[in-house]
């Protein structure tokens, strides 16, 4: 009986001890899932959230800081080094700047050097720090950092006029606030752990300064003062602007490949402007137009002056070197001309060249406003029409597609418009070849068939109108119309007319919608286009919203046969 109970005793003991076994394990295997979760929780924890959970008396020190403490921090550390920071630099800005000054200097000078450079006891106020992180270059690090100076540096300039006057010329009450870029790279297994620094002015909101002839009153002498003035502006942009920055080696090496160098052209189309503000009290204002990338001296187009327009119509080729599609801008101000007087700014805007894709034409209309960095302005100063087409180098071209056909590789005609690479030599002649666009003639037959119009605005007392349709070539000043349709707001014409125009790539097609009448005639609205879209598409139907006008749209077909005709240069 004892033997059945110990087998019975020891089955229960054995169950008991399986159970508890199981339960361990389950228990153990749960902690393990909980920890894993709880570890996985605080990976995922920012700043903030820890900030929620943990008291802030159990913080440390390097997380309590917030980024106005950091910079303050940053800012009082820098006023500690100052006074040796001023001994470095001054010596250094002056071995660097002044052959830079002598590059830019004007002719009404003859030298133009530092007497005196010292940065004096201000240091300047970093009010931003940024770290830039670009997943398509993990070659450095880079650093954007907001600064303001109100310095009062010691700078004195020893000045040569061609009639060899000698001019000692302070400048004094500097204000300046703007991003510098730091960039280090490349990234290296050498202390400390990268081969240079490059710095540049990445944006430069604001630059005052004053000048003062020691001992006399710069104003006496007639445009010195604005020569010296745009000397020292053109410096700071040719030298330290963005895209172009210095180098410091900090591991011997050839660092040329982080150099600011073109990337390809901008080739550029200003083809009117409209509703511009009237600036002029008697009569209309006299536009022109300035248009850059960099605005230095000889990189910056200036058009031609239409007068009396507020509409005026430029149809004006440009071309730019891009040095940094990704963050260079162009700019377009449009001026009143005032004749011997200063022009007056009509309205100014910007276009980032980021936004446009290479080898693809963009039509844009671009806004104006009274300032680019004050963007609250309301008021209408009217628009600018443009073409852009960016072209980088270094790519083969018959890679790009047809701006509105994806499927269709570039025409001839497409090929005689681009540069040739340079370089590149002629097959018969073996001496390079560069033809550019300007000197390419697209000549052929342009097929325009008037379809309709829909929606026109009514002028008749009935309601209605009897509208008709005048085109024009602008640079021929070829003009042909359509018959009458009467009574009618959406009016159906189909008709065909054949223009040879002799350089395509300079002219514009003009749709003006005319309401015909016995004793006048009332104008409907118009739709002026450049040829470069039914160039590259070779053919095209589409409907068109009519300008100076409330209502309406004018349906076309074009069609296009060209042959490119270079000239002899």
């Amino acid at each position: 009986m004892s033997f059945y109970s110990g087998i019975l005793l020891g089955i229960v003991v054995g169950v008991l001890l399986i159970v508890a076994l199981a339960r361990a394990a389950s228990v153990r295997a749960k902690c393990r899932s909980d920890l894993a979760m709880t570890i996985a929780a605080f990976a995922r924890m920012t700043a903030q959230d820890s900030r929620k959970v943990i008291p802030k008396e159990f913080y440390p020190s390097w997380v309590v800081f917030t980024q106005q403490q950091k910079l303050h921090w940053l800012n009082h550390q820098l006023q500690k080094i100052w006074p040796y920071v001023d001994a470095a630099a001054s010596e250094l800005i002056r071995s660097n700047v002044e052959p830079i000054l002598e590059q830019f200097r004007p002719v009404i000078l003859s030298s133009l050097t530092f007497s005196k450079l010292t940065l004096g006891t201000v240091s300047p106020n970093f009010t931003g720090i940024d770290v830039l992180e670009d997943e398509a270059d993990t070659g450095g690090i880079t650093l954007e950092l907001e600064m303001q100076w109100d310095g009062n540096p010691n700078i004195v300039l020893d000045i040569k006029t061609k009639l060899g006057v000698s001019l000692p010329v302070q400048v004094k009450d500097i204000a300046f606030t703007g991003l510098f870029r730091l960039m280090f790279k490349p990234l290296v297994d050498e202390f400390p752990c990268f081969g240079a620094v490059c710095y540049s002015l990445r944006k430069k909101k604001n630059l005052d300064f004053k000048l003062r002839i020691i001992g006399g009153d710069i104003s006496s002498i007639p445009g010195v003062s604005v020569a010296i003035e745009e000397t020292i502006r053109d410096a700071i942009e040719g030298s330290i602007m963005w895209p172009v920055r210095q180098i410091v080696p900090i591991i011997a090496g050839d660092y040329s490949d982080l150099e600011a160098k073109p990337v390809g052209t901008l080739e550029l189309k200003l083809v009117q402007a409209k509703e511009l503000t009237n600036k002029d009290i008697i009569g209309k204002s006299d536009p022109y137009a300035v248009l850059f990338i960099r605005p230095l001296k000889e990189r910056t187009k200036t058009s031609k002056t239409i007068n009396n327009q507020l509409n005026p119509i430029w149809n004006e080729h440009f071309d730019f070197i891009v040095e940094d599609v990704s963050t260079q801008h162009l700019t377009i101000r449009v001026f009143d001309d005032e004749g011997v007087q200063a022009s007056e700014l009509i309205g100014c805007a910007q276009f980032a060249l980021k936004d446009l894709e290479p080898g693809k034409v963009k039509d844009v209309w671009l806004k104006l406003v009274k300032d680019l960095d004050i963007q609250r302005d309301n008021k209408n100063r009217g628009q600018v029409h443009l073409e852009l087409l960016y072209y980088p180098f270094g790519t083969d071209k018959n890679l790009y597609t047809n701006p509105f056909d994806p499927d269709y590789t570039l025409t001839s005609v497409e090929k005689a418009l681009q540069t040739a690479p340079y370089g590149s030599e002629d097959s018969d002649s073996g001496k390079p070849s560069s033809p550019q666009k300007r000197d390419v003639i697209v000549r052929g037959v342009l097929s325009v068939t008037v379809i309709g119009a829909e929606e026109l605005p009514s002028v008749d007392f009935m309601g209605k109108a009897d509208p008709y349709v005048v085109l024009v070539m602008k640079k021929s000043e070829t003009k042909v119309k359509t018959r009458v349709v009467h009574d009618t707001l959406n009016p159906v014409w189909n008709q065909t007319f054949d223009f040879l125009v002799e350089d395509a790539l300079h002219d514009l097609l003009i749709l003006e919608v005319w309401d015909h009448d016995t004793f006048g005639k009332d104008k409907l609205g118009r739709f002026l286009m450049t040829l470069t879209r039914v160039i590259l598409e070779g053919e095209i139907q589409d409907s068109f919203p009519l300008e100076a006008t409330k209502s309406g749209r004018i349906f076309v077909h074009l069609k296009w046969a060209a042959q490119p005709i270079f000239r002899d240069t």
